[in-house]
């Protein structure tokens, strides 16, 4: 590489760098997690109404013992605000999505705004690794759809920051911004997810499918 081509690679890594192509990459992926979260919002949203008609009803999601959505819908877990989480659900993945297309388009958004966003997938992520927490330490039983929901938001989460940061929204250390760039940052993502799907097996093993 000639002297000309390092400084403008080393100029790209300390200003904000905006790429249409790379970022509607990164927003399609937002977009399909978002939809497939909005998804399993809306299923765990009519079976928390079937089941506060009839406190017995099963839901279609319910496997076993170990995977069973009207299990976990019962505890005070599902309803942290007095109302069932999913309907929070809905209403955060229709944001994203929507947010997603906007980036996709090549919409510019001012700091504040992006980072504001960045901040609504931090607490998503955050709220979805508490639920997953009480699902698997102290409820003992997990629900399919959580698990979607779960997984999305790690993807929402990954692909919001990993444009604020590489756009200059979110200051970080160079080094970080190449690895981004370079889409490396991808690796820690399907880490986090490989992790919890090693817990969830290596916990329950053969009475995921029994």
């Amino acid at each position: 590489m000639s002297s000309l081509d390092e400084s403008a690679s080393e100029l790209s890594l300390s200003t904000p760098d905006f790429d249409l192509s790379w970022r509607r990459r990164s927003a399609i992926v937002m977009a399909v997690a978002s939809l497939l979260g909005f998804v399993s919002a809306m299923v765990l949203s009519v079976e928390a109404w079937h089941l506060a008609k009839d406190s017995a009803a099963s839901f279609a999601c319910d496997v076993n013992s170990v995977l069973s959505c009207s299990a976990v819908a019962q505890t005070p877990q599902a309803q942290v605000f007095g109302f069932p989480n999913a309907f929070m659900g809905i209403a955060f993945e229709a944001v994203i999505f929507s947010l997603a297309v906007a980036l996709a388009s090549g919409t510019r958004f001012a700091r504040w705004y992006q980072l504001g966003a960045t901040l609504l997938g931090a607490g998503g992520i955050l709220f979805a690794g508490w639920l997953f927490y009480q699902s698997y330490f102290v409820i003992h039983v997990l629900c399919p759809w959580c698990l979607v929901t779960a997984a999305t938001t790690v993807f929402v989460f990954a692909t919001m920051t990993r444009i604020s940061i590489r756009e200059g929204a979110l200051p970080a250390p160079r080094g970080l911004r190449r690895i981004i760039a370079l889409g490396y940052d991808w690796a820690f993502t399907f880490l986090l997810l490989f992790i919890m799907a090693a817990m969830i097996v290596g916990r329950y093993g053969l009475a995921l499918v029994s």
